[in-house]
């Protein structure tokens, strides 16, 4: 197992368990009053609630668009891109980057998109048209 673990800063434990487990369908892993882990895409996510969670900083672009640093996020497949979208959609989660393709006939073309959690952290998810050009230079 290769999988990623990640742990990060949310302003409570109620609305994060509602965004990763009702509105993204992660499975929750253990938790306590001030921490809790999801199963993001097969990645550990560990969540610890904080009073200090600084505001993202849009100082990064990409292919001509600003991106927020730093933020976290996973490599989909198609699919499941638009599975994402979609479910995001219905609940009404807002795009802070539209769901786009990013270097469009190009090595790497992908989809992506940002959304901010209910604490207010920046996620992107992506989709490679070839994963064999995830790391192509």
């Amino acid at each position: 197992m290769s999988a990623f673990h990640y742990a990060f800063k949310v302003k409570d434990i109620a609305s994060t368990r509602r965004f990763y487990v009702d509105i993204m369908g992660c499975a929750e892993g253990r938790s306590t009053e001030r921490w809790i882990d999801f199963d993001f895409f097969g990645n550990q996510l560990s969540a610890h609630i904080s009073l200090n969670i600084p505001d993202p900083d849009y100082c990064g672009t990409v292919d001509g668009v600003s991106v927020p640093i730093p933020h976290f996020g996973c490599i989909l497949e198609y699919e499941q891109f638009h599975e994402v979208q979609e479910r995001l959609t219905k609940h009404g989660i807002e795009f802070i980057v539209k769901p786009q393709t990013r270097y469009e006939g190009q090595k790497g073309e992908q989809l992506t998109m940002f959304i901010l959690d209910l604490s207010g952290n920046p996620i992107e998810f992506k989709a490679f048209r070839n994963k064999d050009e995830v790391f192509a230079s």
